[in-house]
């Protein structure tokens, strides 16, 4: 035998996720590619002295797992050890808020920032007992007066501070909120401490930027939590000169270059897909152009090794989230309005003007389009949008797709459909706020959100991502969800009609996250001649009760042939 394989699997199960979802039992990896799928006599000639062959007992063999949503630099700052945990269940309260932020004042120097992330009003005691009861700076002036305090809600589109960072930013009464953002006040016009959307950015602006030590550490961070978690590949949605603005530049351009210095040292253990960030919410169709161009006369596109970091797209925001009732709806919410576009213009039909200009122009220019859009009235704008651009400028398959779509039509889909464009939808939200969207958009539409058996039905190529740091990066979870559609606050069933069955939810977090990233032809799935990335779930994945997924453990991770994680062996 001239060339021997450098890993063997035996005795499991090989979800091999190919066009038949074909099970096998029995995989060999030669030179980081997959040399051989079958049973014990396909991959026995291949085992030579140096072999590892791995006894699965059982355990499932997946390919190795796409998150294609995950902000990596933000997920690594917004957890520990480099910022507070304020999600569920590390918190639960208000107070639990005020005490953590209280035992971090008595560990750094006086007048240093103090971060946390992850809060959620869904999960807080006093804001589920009293909907109208939102957090406010003194709830955190009592515990750090002296301490300026920023905390990111879970959503990433408020932010909560006390009244030494308002003194600090120079926000007070007379401040104008940016345009697509809010200073939430109270009866007196005072400002409460919250601020929403673009208004963020006077935090942002505020604080001292990353370093970039700082970058390097919360990639690697995220790195290694994934490694853990069987993900192999993500997507980095939104790097960029509109993201220097957003959580102190962890989504600006010199985050990308952090990444570039990673692959250059071999310590980026995971493929990473870029969407290039022109510019942010409240945009101008003129400002996003020519930013635009710049960056693509600039060169930024280019990359050594485009099957472990490339730039794959352009990222537009087109409206904000259900929760802040800032996407743009169909019918109003629940206490009325109905949202709108983010974007500059000062009537509807201006700012659709202004999002089919940038769709237009980046369609025009060659370059794959992500727009975060999440109202069903955004989504139909986005979408036509797409079809008026691909007619315009006809491109063979330029595989744009809408981030989120939690409330995509009927119509978007049809025309998502027939264009060959995708949507990229998040199980791990739709599990977290099932329960609490009930009180912005009543049950029916609260139970629709995220349309994943619809979507798949009109013939959408549907993907699944984290969003982390919105939502911790466990796939696991999110396949559970897409199967069960069950809440996680109150373990109800949301919206039984938009279940999908497990290949197709494995689908989403493997071959057509893989097809998002005009990759589905190397990898993506367990096929030889595909490169070897490989995720081993120990026990029965196919004959699980979907309620146990999302403790079922990883127990070895494989990218490019090398071994990443191994609970094997530790």
């Amino acid at each position: 035998m001239d060339t021997y394989a450098d890993l063997v699997f035996l005795g499991g199960q090989v979800v091999t996720v190919d066009a038949e979802f074909s099970v096998a039992s029995a995989l060999a990896v030669t030179g980081g590619v997959i040399s051989a799928v079958g049973g014990r006599d396909d991959v026995a000639p291949l085992v030579g002295p140096d072999t590892r062959v791995v006894d699965l007992r059982g355990a499932t063999l997946l390919p190795g797992i796409n998150d294609s949503h995950l902000h990596g630099c933000a997920f690594g700052m917004a957890t520990p050890p480099l910022s507070l945990d304020l999600g569920h269940p590390a918190v639960s309260s208000l107070a639990d808020v005020a005490e953590a932020v209280q035992e971090a004042v008595g560990q750094v120097p006086g007048g240093q920032w103090i971060t946390g992330h992850g809060w959620d009003p869904g999960f807080l005691d006093e804001c589920v007992t009293d909907p109208s009861r939102q957090p406010s700076r003194r709830d955190l002036d009592a515990v750090s007066p002296d301490h300026p305090v920023v905390l990111y809600s879970f959503s990433g589109h408020a932010t909560w501070v006390n009244s030494k960072a308002l003194e600090l930013i120079g926000i007070d009464r007379h401040t104008v909120a940016p345009p697509g953002g809010a200073i939430v006040v109270d009866d007196a016009g005072e400002p409460t401490g919250l601020l929403h959307e673009g208004a963020q950015a006077l935090v942002q602006n505020a604080l001292p930027p990353l370093s970039r030590q700082e970058r390097t550490d919360a990639i690697r961070s995220t790195l290694a939590t994934l490694a853990r978690l069987g993900v192999t590949s993500y997507t980095e949605p939104g790097l960029g000169p509109g993201g220097d603005g957003i959580m102190r530049g962890a989504l600006g351009a010199q985050t990308l270059d952090v990444y570039r210095q990673l692959l250059a040292e071999g310590e980026l253990t995971a493929r990473v897909g870029v969407l290039v960030l022109p510019t942010g919410m409240a945009s101008t169709a003129e400002e996003f152009a020519r930013t635009l161009t710049a960056l693509d006369d600039s060169g930024a596109s280019g990359d050594a090794d485009p099957r472990r970091l490339a730039i794959h797209g352009v990222k537009i925001f087109a409206d904000g989230i259900v929760p802040n009732k800032t996407a743009w709806m169909h019918e109003p919410y629940v206490g009325g309005g109905c949202g709108s576009l983010c974007v500059g213009g000062e009537t509807d039909a201006e700012r659709i003007a202004e999002i089919d200009a940038m769709i237009r122009h980046a369609h025009a220019a060659g370059h794959q389009l992500g727009v975060h859009v999440t109202g069903d009235r955004a989504c139909d704008s986005v979408a036509d949008a797409f079809a008026a651009a691909a007619a315009e400028h006809p491109r063979p398959d330029a595989r744009h797709y809408v981030i989120h779509g939690d409330f995509l039509t009927a119509h978007s889909m049809k025309v998502l459909a027939a264009h060959g464009f995708g949507v990229n939808m998040n199980p791990t939200i739709k599990w977290t706020v099932a329960d609490m969207e009930e009180e912005f958009v009543g049950a029916e539409r609260a139970a629709y959100a995220w349309p994943y058996r619809d979507a798949i039905d009109a013939g959408v190529r549907v993907a699944s991502g984290s969003d982390a740091p919105v939502t911790y990066p466990d796939w696991r979870q999110g396949v559970a969800t897409m199967v069960l559609r069950e809440s996680k606050a109150a373990g109800r069933v949301s919206g039984p009609e938009q279940r999908i069955g497990l290949a197709e939810a494995i689908r989403t977090y493997t071959i057509d996250a893989a097809w998002q990233d005009f990759a589905d032809d190397w990898k993506g799935s367990l096929e030889p001649g595909k490169v070897a990335d490989l995720c081993v779930l120990d026990g029965d994945l196919l004959g699980a009760d979907p309620h146990d997924i999302p403790q079922m453990p990883v127990i070895l991770t494989v990218m490019d042939g090398q071994v990443v994680h191994d609970a094997l062996r530790d």
